[in-house]
């Protein structure tokens, strides 16, 4: 009995002559990757155990997830895999290269019949070239670079087969959304696939890559499409080693046949939170767009990005409407600049970004906030997934002409149908209800336990670090005062309500950040006492009712836990502890009216 593609590429890296679904095999991983995201996790892992490298020349890491280092938790991660990098001789393709999985084929770091196991969950898109590729967690990734192998189940394999001629303007992403919808989230799942029919053996590159990164999407492992003589031509001077293609026997055993009927079908979209909830983009009911993402792994390609182009050339996106473009890899973005891309992005008004996944991670161009509806070129709208707001996946195709008309709209409807009025925007709730104590409630003397923090210039990044500055939720900034504070990094779980933060001079310095003041308003803390403030940080804690006293206190003065005692009005502070008094300055005035009446902006 013949195998089918995976059992084969799984037989041949494991030394056997055949397996079977259900048996556990050692595999030979020809290429080993972790990405930024898990990648500190990787060295971690490898460090504990006490465990080096098999293999430096097969082992790599790809910073896709956050190129810019945006996010301080992605750029520490970065730094220790450079620096373990640099330790163990591996290749770093760092933030200048693009999402690993392309960059892993256009480097040839794997070929038709290779394996890849990677940190991202779509490294299965090697499919694409008749690859297998696996999507793998931190241990699983750590075990494949210290022993060059790692175990597998042999999966059962299904064989799809993709039947009609589709009607015009009918993508790639639209030929695989079509197959989301029948398979549905659980129709591949534990099963590899493989691909067939006419209008799979039609794609280029950059169609299968589309259709193969969609399979984690189905619950598949792996869909594999018989590599073509384009595909074979492309990999063959680039792969490290020869290689031939792998296909399956023709009596191979497959677990059952489906088969998709394509039909006169013609551009599909995945409604919000569930890739296979697909509909005929025409059959929607008119929706409002107020951004368009076009890239990822999924549709990141040169030729996305040129269908989209074509789309745009000549138009200029909604006023309404925010366009966000990013390739798959520096390569096309580069390809894009020679052919006169990113004019036609830019004159269409476009923002676009270096290579990566964009969207798709956190942290990098195309995540979306609550109540924003985007349409997406990615592979995942699942709640959260790329921001706060609803995603719609679709084509390049169908994400340019909805960027145009500001409503989601195929090509074909923005060229031959009168566009819709777009509907009205939700409007952001009403004010709400004010939780400051009401104004014959605020003390003008109170008292409370001291923190003595005697540090000079504790600036704004210290009291509240600007990688939580996208947090706008005043009740939920008190966890992070304090934290990038040398030595009070615990701060905030160890303050209680009413306690008063006695501190050096120039407290605030540093930019114009309010919740560096909203951050203590959470926690409690009456007020602060500082031999001076920075100019911004007072007008900013005067402006939200919170009561910050100048005092040309000495260290003799307070200790850490004193019960103190201040008096707004005289600026006097009893220290109830020791029976010392400090006079500090008057908080009076129009400071002592903004404080009474709960902040400038009320009363």
């Amino acid at each position: 009995m013949g195998l089918t593609i995976i059992e084969k590429i799984l037989a041949a890296h494991s030394g056997q002559d055949s397996v079977r679904p259900g048996d556990i095999v050692d595999m030979v991983v020809d290429a080993r990757v972790a990405r930024d995201f898990g990648g500190a996790n990787v060295v971690k892992a490898l460090r504990d155990a006490g465990l080096g490298v098999d293999d430096p020349s097969r082992t790599y890491f790809t910073f896709d997830c956050n190129p810019g280092g945006s996010d301080q938790k992605y750029a520490a991660n970065q730094h220790i895999c450079r620096m373990y990098a640099a330790e163990q001789g591996i290749d770093v393709f760092d933030i200048d290269a693009g999402i690993g999985t392309h960059v892993a084929i256009e480097q040839g770091l794997i070929w038709p019949g290779g394996t890849l196991v990677s940190t991202d969950s779509h490294a299965n898109i090697m499919g694409a070239i008749g690859a297998f590729g696996q999507g793998m967690g931190d241990a699983d990734i750590a075990g494949a670079w210290a022993h060059g192998a790692a175990w597998f189940k042999v999966p059962p394999t299904i064989k799809v087969i993709f039947e009609g001629e589709p009607g015009p303007g009918f993508s790639p992403k639209d030929l695989v959304l079509a197959a989301a919808g029948v398979l549905g989230a659980k129709g591949l799942l534990g099963c590899a696939a493989e691909l067939y029919g006419p209008a799979i053996d039609a794609l280029d590159l950059a169609g299968r890559i589309t259709v193969a990164s969609m399979s984690t999407e189905m619950g598949g492992i792996i869909s594999l499409i018989p590599p073509s003589d384009e595909v074979v031509a492309y990999c063959r001077p680039l792969a490290q080693q020869p290689f031939e293609p792998v296909y399956a026997d023709a009596d191979a055993e497959y677990a059952k046949v489906v088969t998709v009927q394509l039909g006169a079908a013609g551009p599909m979209i995945a409604r919000p939170g569930h890739p296979d909830d697909v509909v005929a983009v025409e059959s929607l009911p008119v929706t409002r767009v107020d951004s368009v993402f076009i890239g990822s792994c999924t549709n990141g390609r040169y030729e996305d990005l040129a269908e989209a182009a074509r789309v745009l050339e000549g138009h200029e996106i909604h006023p309404d409407v925010v366009l966000k473009v990013v390739p798959a890899t520096d390569a096309i973005w580069q390809q894009c600049l020679d052919t006169g891309l990113w004019e036609i992005f830019k004159a269409a008004g476009a923002l676009v970004g270096n290579a990566g996944c964009a969207g798709c991670a956190a942290g990098q161009i195309g995540q979306n906030g609550p109540g924003e509806n985007t349409v997406s070129t990615g592979n995942r709208n699942f709640p959260g997934k790329q921001g706060r707001g609803q995603v719609f996946l679709a084509s390049p195709a169908t994400a340019a002409a909805s960027a145009i008309a500001g409503v989601i709209r195929s090509e074909r409807q923005l060229l031959e149908e009168p566009i819709p009025d777009r509907p009205a925007l939700d409007l952001l709730p009403g004010p709400a209800q004010a939780d400051e104590a009401p104004v014959e409630n605020r003390p003008e003397v109170f008292a409370g336990r001291a923190w003595v923090i005697d540090v000079d210039s504790i600036d704004t990044d210290m009291i509240y670090h600007n990688r939580y500055l996208a947090e706008t939720d005043p009740s939920k900034m008190g966890q992070y005062a304090f934290d990038n504070l040398a030595g009070w990094e615990d701060f905030a779980q160890k303050c209680q309500p009413g306690d008063i933060i006695v501190t050096g001079a120039n407290f605030g310095a540093g930019s114009s950040r309010a919740q560096a003041v909203d951050c203590f308003k959470t926690l409690g803390v009456p007020g602060i006492v500082a031999r001076s403030f920075g100019a911004i940080y007072e007008r900013n804690a005067i402006n939200a009712a919170m009561p910050v006293i100048r005092c040309d206190w000495s260290p003799d003065d307070f200790e850490d836990g004193d019960e103190i005692q201040v008096d707004l009005a005289s600026g006097l502070i009893r220290n109830i502890s020791s029976g010392a008094e400090i006079v500090g300055e008057p908080f009076a005035g129009i400071r002592l009216e903004i404080y009474r009446r709960g902040g400038l902006l009320r009363g």
